[in-house]
């Protein structure tokens, strides 16, 4: 536990990193609290974790250290696989094109995927992880930024067999002992859904990634508005036994406060 202002023993970045590195190679693992306002070192802390093999979290309220320190501490302390990497392939006969909603600290080239030395996220016991993608069907007339289509890549054998499937996922882990990576590989098959037919876990999904795109002013925004989140949010809060989903219903509606602060006073 640290507010990230190393000033005791070994304190540059560097340095720092080819020490847990080294420490790493003999199964020790590393993860990081943070505590502490105005003087926190976050993008260091959360470094130290990364190279680690560990976790990092800000302990910023009561609720968030009983979240990582007593409901999940097996996911923080324990974990079960490491180096997990994720790769979707999307099929171009029903996918025109698509994109990854954040992780943009975490991309890797397509060509690390199998590559069992390039680092990775670990992943501890009952956590689980969300990826959300963007995509625009094949076949609609919505504008995309588009490129020449490619010489060799027999699209059209796609579109001819009727294949329903939308994607495969891949993922490639280690487990916490071993050095070689195991490969799981799933099909999605498109089930025509809209949203509002959606578990409640993915329409929560949905809120959050909104919420997150709007304080960003993205681009690709649309017409989200922060009332759409708040709606979306309560509709999917479900049982809510620890309280997280109603935490972030209530960091939406003072963004939706402040936003509207600011447009009065323009």
């Amino acid at each position: 536990a640290t507010d990230g202002d190393f000033n005791v023993g070994v304190s540059s970045d560097a340095d720092m990193v080819r020490l847990i590195e080294e420490k790493r190679q003999y199964g020790i693992f590393l993860s990081v609290l943070g505590f502490g306002e105005g003087n926190l070192k976050d993008s260091r802390m959360e470094k130290i974790a990364d190279k680690g093999n560990g976790n990092y979290f800000y302990i910023d309220s009561i609720l968030e250290a009983r979240k990582v320190l007593v409901s999940e501490m097996g996911a923080t302390l324990f974990t079960i696989a490491k180096d997990v990497k994720l790769q979707i392939e999307f099929n171009p006969a029903r996918v025109e094109s698509y994109r990854l909603i954040g992780y943009e600290d975490r991309l890797l080239a397509k060509e690390d995927f199998n590559d069992d030395k390039k680092d990775a996220g670990e992943m501890g016991a009952g956590r689980s992880v969300t990826a959300i993608y963007e995509i625009v069907p094949a076949g609609t007339n919505e504008e995309t930024r588009s490129v020449d289509p490619l010489k060799y890549q027999k699209v059209e054998l796609w579109h001819r067999s009727g294949n329903a499937e939308l994607l495969t996922v891949k993922i490639r882990y280690k487990e916490p002992d071993d050095d070689t990576s195991r490969l799981l590989s799933l099909s999605v098959t498109d089930l025509n859904k809209s949203i509002y037919e959606c578990s409640s876990d993915f329409r929560f999904c949905a809120s959050v990634a909104e919420l997150g795109m709007l304080l960003r002013e993205s681009s690709f925004k649309g017409d989200g508005t922060f009332y759409q989140v708040i709606e979306l949010a309560k509709n999917s809060k479900g049982a809510d036994k620890e309280g997280y989903r109603a935490e972030f219903i209530r960091l939406a509606e003072n963004c939706l406060s402040l936003a509207t602060a600011m447009a009065d006073q323009k």
